[in-house]
């Protein structure tokens, strides 16, 4: 697996991963209501490379495909972590996260916080994140369940 910076090129394939995950994926603790309303985001991604770009997002590439993808913002708000449903449990999300927690130990950030979803919250939590709040996020008019989860990083860059 190579771990990249993202490029304008890689928007379709990321976009259809994001929705694609979330239909694999996140369907088995989400509503298919919800699955929808959450998925139709991809539209909105897969015209906005500036969202890409304006953020340090990570690709993950095996055999030529994109497997995953993640980005982080100069305040240390994580904001998308994605891994391709064929691709699950091979430590490819683990690889994204610490590349984006240590880049933001070098942006001398003093935590991560990301709002979490049903599905990845017991990842956030193996990897230290403690939980805030559970929250609810509308979309379309419904609601779907999300954590604030945060991370404190007074580590230095090397430790991570």
């Amino acid at each position: 697996m190579i771990l990249r910076r993202f490029r304008p090129e890689d928007l379709p394939e990321i976009a259809d991963l994001f929705s694609d995950t979330i239909y694999r994926v996140n369907s088995r603790d989400y509503t298919p209501e919800q699955v929808r309303v959450w998925a139709a985001g991809r539209d909105r991604l897969a015209r906005n490379p500036d969202f890409f770009r304006k953020l340090y997002t990570m690709v993950a590439v095996k055999c030529g495909k994109i497997v995953g993808y993640g980005n982080i913002d100069d305040t240390g708000y994580l904001d998308h972590l994605y891994v391709h449903s064929d691709f699950q449990g091979q430590g490819i999300a683990s690889s994204i996260c610490r590349e984006l927690e240590h880049h933001a130990a070098l942006q001398q950030v003093p935590e991560i916080t990301v709002h979490a979803s049903i599905t990845a919250k017991p990842f956030f939590e193996k990897r230290g994140y403690q939980t805030i709040a559970e929250q609810q996020v509308e979309r379309q008019g419904i609601l779907l369940t999300n954590y604030q989860m945060k991370k404190d990083i007074a580590v230095q860059p090397e430790e991570l």
